[in-house]
């Protein structure tokens, strides 16, 4: 057993995928010129007041719903003191110590073995602007921009308890939440784009122990692989800091990828360093048990990946694959409709369909072929009207034209020879062509048989019906 073991508390900031932002009615697109999207709200002007956005609330109810969480009949905003050149308010309105709701777990497979990380609370708030740090092109000095049309996005906190106990953990528990999102629609979790951030606390203690230590802080870590990293390199450092007998100090830190370390930023805030105080221009926010019962929510991905299981007979493995996200997982069933064969779909979305995604770097909703056309593919294959080889030439040609497969086979001439008439002549040619190797394998040397059904495969162009051609190839090199 390790000496150490780290103590690991996440909050992750999801982007809620509202038209407009949280308290006023300004565009949340991503991407727009800088400083557009702004109001007399979002910049705090004198008199201006907010309104709550009320899908942005029933979107933070929906994840609140879908991680097992009670939702409190009755919150509070609060605003959240604090002064940094991207908050033109000076304060961020968000919600303390009455949140939208509480409790809740999320569920990840960690070595093979189900872990599930209890919820503290979940809360929403709006987000501030942007600092762009940039060096003059004109002289050494740097300069300091400010964009605030992230002032006023609709954020959901999702905080967890202390109960993460390694970066791979924190890893594979960021990747369940995310797909949950994203599978309820909520939130585009696109980590480059802001949409979804986490921050990490981390402290470490003597193994077996239940005290926990002087923790720090990782602040806006916004991508899978900086969060393993950075998470490592901190408990790494702080270990080292116990093992020489020195106390690791309480701050905040952020992550430098250039250097592969973690450095300072403050030291951490306490709840007190913030004012903390009931938000004055906005009512107490009430949930009816009704409104609560209105919120659908779609299959999420551990109920789909046991039905995959039962339903179709797939693997583990081939289940998880396919539910990676809710737009492959519905790929799959419609393929499977048409073709009504699902491990040859799922063997061929794994495969054939991934791979050029992956080359492509396109979604699945991008993909030219749509399910019923391959679906339409698979078929042809079991019908006998082609091979599995001419199927992927003809899917080829289908990423490309987004054509039907019936259309590609017509206009190719493209058919499977399965007549045993018509293989026989082309069989003998192929013998008379290599008598030599012929001899040789009547002599013994049968590992030439595949040799033989390759040439025969060559000569047809692909077209020959393959267990038909080793039959008959059979047939002549032992009968005659």
């Amino acid at each position: 057993m390790p000496e150490y073991e780290p103590v690991i508390g996440l909050e992750v900031h999801a982007q809620l995928r509202t038209e407009s932002k949280l308290f006023c009615g300004c565009s949340t697109a991503f991407g727009s010129p800088e400083n557009s999207q702004t109001c007399p709200v979002c910049l705090g002007l004198p008199g201006a007041l907010p309104v709550l956005n009320g899908k942005a609330v029933e979107f933070a109810m929906m994840v609140v719903l879908a991680v097992g969480g009670t939702v409190n009949k009755r919150s509070l905003f609060a605003r959240k003191n604090y002064f940094y050149p991207d908050l033109p308010k000076g304060y961020q309105i968000s919600q303390y110590e009455y949140p939208l709701a509480e409790g809740g777990e999320i569920e990840f497979v960690s070595d093979g073995q189900v872990r599930r990380v209890s919820l503290a609370r979940i809360h929403i708030e709006e987000d501030a602007g942007k600092s762009v740090h940039i060096d003059s092109d004109e002289s050494e000095q740097k300069r300091s921009l400010i964009d605030l049309n992230r002032c006023g996005i609709p954020l959901v906190e999702i905080v967890s308890l202390p109960e993460i106990r390694s970066p791979k953990e924190a890893h594979r528990y960021l990747a369940s939440l995310k797909q949950i999102l994203q599978y309820l629609g909520v939130c585009t979790g696109d980590m480059e784009k802001g949409a979804l951030r986490c921050d990490a606390n981390i402290s470490v203690r003597q193994s077996g122990s239940s005290e926990l230590n002087t923790r720090t802080e990782l602040k806006n870590l916004n991508s899978f692989r900086f969060i393993e990293r950075a998470l490592k390199y901190e408990i790494d450092r702080q270990i080292r800091i116990l093992k020489s007998g020195r106390s690791v100090s309480q701050q905040t830190l952020y992550w430098d990828e250039n250097a592969g370390k973690c450095a300072p930023m403050r030291p951490k805030e306490e709840s007190k360093d913030y004012r903390y105080f009931v938000e004055p221009d906005l009512a107490p926010l009430e949930i009816s048990a009704d409104w609560i019962s209105r919120q659908s929510l779609p299959e999420l991905p551990r109920q789909k990946f046991l039905r995959f299981r039962s339903q179709y007979g797939l693997s583990s493995s081939d289940a998880e694959a396919l539910i990676t996200t809710r737009e492959l997982a519905d790929y799959f069933e419609t393929t499977v409709r048409t073709c009504d064969d699902p491990k040859k779909a799922s063997n061929w979305i794994m495969s054939e369909v991934l791979r050029h995604l992956k080359e492509s770097g396109d979604h699945i909703e991008q993909l030219a072929v749509k399910p019923n056309q391959l679906g339409e593919l698979l078929k042809a294959v079991d019908n006998g009207a082609i091979s599995g080889k001419m199927a992927k030439s003809i899917f080829a040609e289908m990423v490309e034209s987004g054509d039907d497969p019936s259309a590609i086979i017509e206009r190719h001439g493209l058919r499977l020879i399965s007549d045993e008439d018509e293989l026989k002549p082309i069989i003998a040619d192929v013998m008379l062509a290599n008598a030599e190797n012929v001899e040789k394998y009547r002599d013994g040397k049968t590992q030439l048989f595949g040799f033989f059904v390759g040439q025969v495969m060559k000569a047809t162009d692909g077209m020959a019906d393959p267990e038909l051609t080793g039959r008959l190839v059979r047939k002549y090199l032992d009968d005659s």
